[in-house]
């Protein structure tokens, strides 16, 4: 794998933990009921000082199964945190995590603050202006917590470690490439409606759009959000975009797409572009065919 101006190890002090995260999972409680032939759990995870709620839909049968690193969105949907991986949103065609357990793919999503049952820790304005005084960012907070729960994804006894893939739309998308350029055993990743460089974004003043979360201090002084997504290089990587999302104008995306292009020159059958030219913020049923045909493809054994 060939690395840019970033490093995984620059890049986890940037986000304020030096050295990386120390987050270990472990579950405080967990109650599985029936959705279907498939298994629902309702989890509450320790995940350092944190109590986090999150839901895990495992497929009928006995595995091993492989399985998606679900993220869920922002939207200003401050109610709905891991919520989205069974009842979904407006911006997407249908909720992922029935769709993932019909191919036998079990999931798992996790509440980030200040979402879902996280809201008491918010607003979000106010967490990251805190966690910026302390040399700590939101952003690096949300994908320890990310990193923690792949940990727990990956020791169930029922799921194959190697065959996990990291799965989001809006600030889940960015934080599945993110955390796949973090962490390498996520073996695949696929992010819909967010790819683009933030300095192009920041000149036109729609960097805006984004939520605080997404603010990582001193990054553009040595690369840009195309040199993440690099890091993920040579493992296999979808990016899914409209072409009229005001997130993803051609002027911000192009640039992005131009350094994720180089950094898959060796394997280019490892890297899947979809845009669709009429779309805005959302998925379309053509972008669901794309990821479902991708995670089938690399998360075969």
């Amino acid at each position: 794998m060939t690395e840019g101006p970033l490093t995984r190890g620059r890049l986890w002090h940037l986000l304020g933990l030096p050295g990386g995260p120390t987050r270990t999972a472990g579950t405080i409680t967990g109650t599985t009921e029936a959705q279907g032939p498939n298994a629902l759990t309702r989890l509450l995870l320790r995940i350092g000082a944190a109590e986090v709620p999150g839901l895990y839909l495992c497929p009928e049968g006995p595995g091993p199964f492989p399985a998606v690193l679900y993220c869920h969105a922002h939207g200003n949907r401050f109610d709905c945190g891991a919520e989205e991986l069974i009842l979904g949103r407006p911006a997407l065609v249908s909720p992922y995590g029935p769709a993932l357990a019909e191919r036998g793919i079990a999931s798992l999503c996790i509440d980030l603050a200040p979402f879902g049952g996280r809201q008491a820790e918010g607003p979000e304005a106010a967490l990251a202006k805190a966690l910026h005084w302390q040399g700590r960012t939101l952003m690096g907070q949300m994908l320890a917590e990310l990193s923690a729960a792949f940990d727990w994804l990956a020791a169930r006894p029922e799921i194959d470690a190697r065959r996990i893939a990291a799965l989001g739309l809006s600030m889940g998308g960015t934080h599945a490439y993110w955390l796949a350029a973090l962490e390498p055993r996520v073996a695949a990743c696929a992010h819909l409606c967010v790819f683009a460089d933030l300095a192009p974004l920041i000149a036109s003043g729609a960097h805006d759009l984004h939520g605080p979360y997404m603010t990582v201090p001193g990054l553009l002084a040595e690369g840009d959000t195309g040199d993440v997504a690099a890091l993920v290089a040579p493992r296999p990587q979808l990016v899914c975009i409209g072409a009229a999302d005001p997130l993803t104008p051609e002027t911000a995306r192009d640039p992005a797409l131009a350094r994720l292009r180089a950094a898959y020159a060796d394997t280019p059958d490892r890297l899947a572009l979809h845009v669709d030219p009429d779309t805005g913020h959302r998925e379309t049923p053509a972008m669901r065919a794309a990821v479902l045909a991708f995670l089938a493809r690399h998360l075969s054994p």
